[in-house]
């Protein structure tokens, strides 16, 4: 179980490493973008560029952030239960939302699909809009093996 854990753990944090780098990437564009606008002559495609990489920031970030927990809780009501039901509540949790990731995943794949096949690209770049939403997709699928290790985590006692 631990080499499924660790497997996942990097995994994520892969994601969350190509995120930063986005996240990078769209905040030098940014600036320089302000910078040649005030010689008039600002970087063709920005707002594209930004909307792309906003998309992998995001979505990309989110199987780690969620591997540390570093989403907002709001478990003061949980906290007053004992261990065990905390433990049904949280697997619980985890299992309706891997299910909802599931779903979003398995859509932007098939959206993704549906965009490859009709050429669908942006306008001022002609960037496809396809592999943001496979990586947008294999992200979310990636969400619910997160959410199954903790799944195992909470039923293993390594939770919390």
């Amino acid at each position: 179980m631990d080499g499924f854990l660790d497997k996942v753990r990097a995994l994520s944090r892969f994601l969350n490493v190509i995120a930063g780098i986005s996240l990078t990437f769209l905040m030098l564009l940014t600036v320089l973008d302000v910078i040649l606008r005030s010689f008039r002559t600002p970087v063709v495609g920005t707002y594209e560029l930004v909307a792309f990489s906003g998309a992998v920031v995001i979505g990309f970030a989110i199987p780690y952030t969620s591997w540390l927990r570093g989403h907002i809780f709001v478990d003061f009501f949980i906290l007053r239960f004992s261990k065990k039901v905390r433990n049904v509540f949280n697997a619980a949790t985890r299992c309706v939302s891997g299910v909802l990731f599931f779903l979003i995943g398995w859509n932007l794949i098939k959206y993704g699909a549906d965009l490859q096949k009709s050429g669908e690209v942006s306008l001022t770049l002609q960037l496809p809009f396809y592999p943001v939403a496979y990586g947008l997709g294999l992200c979310c699928l990636i969400q619910c093996l997160v959410l199954s290790c903790d799944v195992l985590k909470i039923f293993g006692g390594k939770y919390e």
